[in-house]
């Protein structure tokens, strides 16, 4: 799954739009990293458009800072669903 079909539905810029989408890979390797089920085959799609949807939230709230969007991306997912 990748975030850039998210990102078409919204009004981010370009430059923007390739900040998120590095943001998104990073924390998804985070993700895979931390041997977490989430990453497994099973919950995999699932598991990565919740973090891309928290990452596209983070950002419209104005959140601009790549670590802190990976950091509470990756969070809330564990939080949410480990």
């Amino acid at each position: 799954m990748s975030i850039v079909p998210l990102l078409a539905q919204s009004a981010f810029e370009p430059e923007t739009v390739e900040f998120l989408v590095a943001v998104y890979e990073t924390a998804w390797k985070r993700v895979e990293q931390s041997g977490s089920t989430l990453a497994s085959p099973a919950y995999r799609r699932a598991a990565q458009e919740l973090l891309a949807k928290r990452i596209i939230e983070d950002a419209q709230r104005g959140e601009h800072d790549a670590k802190v969007l990976a950091d509470d991306a990756v969070s809330f997912l564990q939080r949410s669903y480990a």
